[in-house]
């Protein structure tokens, strides 16, 4: 997104849009004054019909400008038009309650240029005296919505210092409630209030069944939640499905809670507060409700149940013992069921070509072949080569 350097000199939005040649602006119903934004909080708005992340925000910017007009507050958006001809123009318009500049081949790059906007669609607040305001508003909006207003870098530093509050107060009820709705849902639809999960270790998962890393990694994490049970550990399903029966049928194979669908605002507002870039992601929050870890996928994969519940300390002393036990096996061994030497190695997860296992920590692997063993089930080949004891 665009972060405009340069200010406006110009002290008036009349003033900067009639020095680039506008006389007056367009609406729906036909020509307006410029004097009509006069004391408004005025927002350009650089977008193009053919440009395909215009299309997908303009509908978002359209619900925000009528609650927020509805509201009472005074906001003006003026769309300037990078699309190709008039009639493109007017296609585009036509789906926007603003108001625009009048379509002009060459006026969209002056008035680009003025603000330093490199990349549509871009947003750029204007202050009352027509002063432009450093940075885009496009991610702020992605993230905010409404809340948002009235655009300024004050709001937009007390937004930053909500969620900072959220995510590392060790308030559960604020990070996972609010005023509309206090509990979490299972798979049948049982309603569990998010003040019993208070003093537990919770894993925050964010996933959807459309993507097989996810399908994958929801199977790692429920082998592990069945290997802790304890009623000191839970796990809240935070939902990027695409809609409702693909979320209902994710959360049919999950044996935990999970933040209602309907409630799109609480899903996007806790990806947004742990930065959640990429799923799965899986956020370990301790009993004191503050992040434990926001990489929990990596502490997952690696350690499982072993590790719970996923404190520094306690990972730090499996750790210890990982060592401990692969200071106790030799580098290598030759088995009697495989033709080629297998090395000592640190394995996440595996199946043992023997007894078909599945295997996690130490395994014995060949270099030449894909196979490994788990230690138990070596048979040693040649005792010279190694003195591992079993």
């Amino acid at each position: 997104m665009a972060a405009p350097e340069n200010q406006a000199k110009s002290t008036d939005m009349a003033d900067i849009l009639s020095s680039e040649g506008v006389e007056f602006l367009l609406s729906s119903e036909g020509k307006v004054p410029l004097s009509s934004c006069h004391g408004k909080k005025i927002c350009l708005y650089f977008s193009a019909n053919w440009c395909r992340p215009c299309k997908a925000f303009t509908p978002q910017l359209v619900q925000l400008y009528n609650s927020l007009k509805n509201g009472g507050k005074e906001l003006e958006i003026i769309f300037i038009s990078f699309d190709r001809d008039n009639t493109k123009f007017e296609e585009h318009f036509k789906c926007m309650p603003w108001l625009a500049v009048p379509f002009e081949l060459n006026l969209h790059r002056r008035l680009s240029e003025k603000f330093n906007v490199d990349r549509i669609p871009s947003l750029i607040p204007l202050s009352s005296d027509g002063v432009s305001i450093e940075e885009d508003l496009i991610g702020l909006i992605e993230d905010y919505g409404a809340e948002a207003f009235p655009f300024t870098r004050e709001r937009r530093e007390e937004l930053k210092a909500i969620d900072k509050a959220k995510r590392q107060g060790g308030k559960l009820e604020l990070l996972l409630a609010h005023e509309e709705r206090n509990y979490l849902i299972s798979r049948d639809g049982t309603q569990t209030e998010v003040q019993n999960l208070v003093g537990k270790t919770i894993g925050l998962y964010f996933g959807a069944h459309w993507s097989p890393p996810c399908r994958s990694f929801t199977t790692k994490l429920k082998e592990t939640y069945d290997a802790v049970c304890s009623p000191s550990f839970e796990i809240v399903f935070v939902s990027t499905d695409r809609d409702l029966d693909e979320f209902e049928l994710n959360l049919g194979l999950m044996p935990w809670l999970a933040v209602p669908y309907h409630d799109r605002k609480a899903r996007q507002d806790l990806c947004r507060i742990f930065n959640v870039k990429e799923i799965p992601g899986l956020v370990l929050i301790g009993p004191d409700g503050r992040p434990v870890s926001t990489d929990g996928k990596a502490v997952i994969s690696m350690y499982g149940a072993r590790a719970f519940p996923f404190t520094e300390s306690r990972i730090g002393e499996v750790e210890a013992a990982l060592r401990k036990e692969g200071e106790a096996l030799p580098a290598r061994v030759k088995d009697r069921k495989h033709e080629h030497v297998l090395k000592l190695d640190m394995a996440r997860g595996y199946v043992c070509d023997w007894c078909k296992e599945g295997g996690r920590f130490w395994a014995f692997s060949c270099d030449v072949c894909d196979y490994d063993l788990h230690p138990t089930c070596v048979e040693i080949d040649n005792p010279d080569l190694s003195s591992l004891s079993l």
